[in-house]
Parts: C-alpha cells; structure tokens; sequence
C-alpha cells in the first residue's frame, strides 16, 4: 500500500483502496502558451516515478495523460522530452475532454504547475511544484545528459519547487557519472543480496509520499560504506533504479579505472 498527503486536505490517503490491484494515475497539463517547459514534464516525471513504485510494490498501473488540445510541433517536442527523461510514455493520452471518464475515476490526479482540476473529480491530488527558471535551450542545455535533468529534479520532493542553475545540473551530471562508473566496478564483483535494512528504508520512503530524495541519499550512503561488499552495493543500485529510471547500470560491460 502506498500512502500520499491528498494537497486539497493535507491527509494522508492510502492508495489504491482495499482488495484492489490496479493504480489508475492521471497526469494533467494546464495550457500551454510559452511551449513545453521543465514544469510540465515534472509532473509526467512524477506520473512516472509514481507508476514504477506501484509496480515495484506488485501493482498494475494505468497512466493517462491530459493535456491542452497542442499544436502538432508541440506534441512532437513533448514526445521527445519524454523520452529524453526516461519516462515511460502514458497509456492514454488526449485532450481534456478525450480521457475526463478515466480521469475522474483516477486513484490519482498529478497536476502540473497552474493546472485547475475541477473538485468533482475523484482520488488523491499531487500537486507538483514549480521548476524556475525555464532553461535557456530547451529542457536540456546542449551537451547535458536528460537524465542528470531527472535526476535534478528527483532529488527535491515533488511538491516543492525546484530551481534549475547551471552549478546544479553540473552537480547531477558529475554524480550521475560517478554512480555508472562505480556500479560498472561492482557489477564485476560476485553478487551479493541487498542490505535487508536498506531494502525495508527504501520501499518505506517510497510508500510514505513518494520519498524519492530519500532513496538517492541512501545510494550515496550505501556507495561510501566500507561494510557492504561491491556485490551488495550492485544489486542495490540496479534494484532500485528500476523506480529511479536513471540508467545506472549504462556503464556495465565497459572497461574504467578504479573508483574509490
């Protein structure tokens, strides 16, 4: 079971009810008049890493997405993003009034930054925070992995903002880096379980409101620690980044220099 502070109460609602198996999440996007920007595919990411959770957890998950009725050159710029930041792309997408039967019934509304949702609607609200200022070329600087992006915004809970600055992508990138190069040593190590206390941590946080900053400063804690052998450290990492999606095992296979 998965539990979230519904933003329209402040209480903390259990997800999906009793004796049910499917997570039904909707993603809504307010209009759109300066083109696709970081608040909005923060609020996909969130869908996503929400999706993954549930997953992990032995849920069935179905996404849809609503958005403004976009211009075409929008829609594609929108595809692109997603799969830039490793989101997996929602089941059902349309305007509004295309998936208003699914979405009112949704075990979840995510909405994007100024996004209204009438109050009719069922399920848990999450309310995504901002994310300022727009990033001069795009959602990505040229030359920035998107995954550093994700892993930028990952690391601040979701409903509080998030300020994007140069230092602060440079940062996500150089430990985005370090974290493959390092899961590209151990992963030559023999296997080894994952830490049970570490394991319990993570899948606490993650049911306890989405606490995803949480589990990044458990992979730094784990990373440092002399008493769990490289193997665990593996395992630990690919495991967890199947909720993560920041491709942290890119590196296995190829050949690097020791990484303390």
């Amino acid at each position: 079971m998965l539990r979230f502070a519904d933003t329209r109460t402040g209480r903390f609602v259990e997800i999906p009810s009793a004796h049910r198996h499917l997570l039904r999440i909707c993603v809504h996007l307010p209009v759109i008049d300066t083109g696709i920007g970081l608040a909005h595919l923060r609020a996909l990411l969130v869908g996503d890493v929400l999706a993954r959770a549930a997953e992990l957890h032995g849920l069935q998950v179905l996404t849809a997405l609503t958005t403004p009725d976009l211009p075409h050159e929008q829609d594609q710029v929108l595809d692109r993003a997603v799969a830039a930041l490793g989101i997996h792309p929602p089941a059902t997408i349309g305007v509004h009034q295309l998936t208003e039967t699914f979405c009112a019934a949704a075990d979840v509304q995510v909405l994007a930054h100024d996004t209204v949702l009438p109050d009719a609607a069922d399920g848990v609200r999450i309310e995504v925070g901002q994310v300022s200022p727009p990033p001069p070329e795009g959602f990505a600087p040229a030359g920035t992995d998107p995954l550093a992006v994700r892993m930028l915004l990952l690391g601040h809970a979701y409903g509080l903002p998030v300020t994007v600055t140069g230092s602060a992508l440079a940062e996500a990138r150089r430990t985005l880096t370090h974290w493959r190069q390092q899961v590209a040593e151990w992963a030559q190590q023999p296997s080894r379980p994952i830490p049970a206390d570490e394991l319990r941590q993570a899948q606490a946080v993650l049911a306890d409101d989405l606490g995803v900053p949480a589990v990044l400063d458990l992979l730094a804690d784990v990373a440092t620690r002399a008493d769990v052998p490289a193997g665990a450290k593996f395992e630990t990492f690919a495991f967890l980044d199947r909720v993560l999606g920041l491709d942290l095992v890119r590196e296995v296979g190829h050949q690097h220099q020791a990484t303390p």
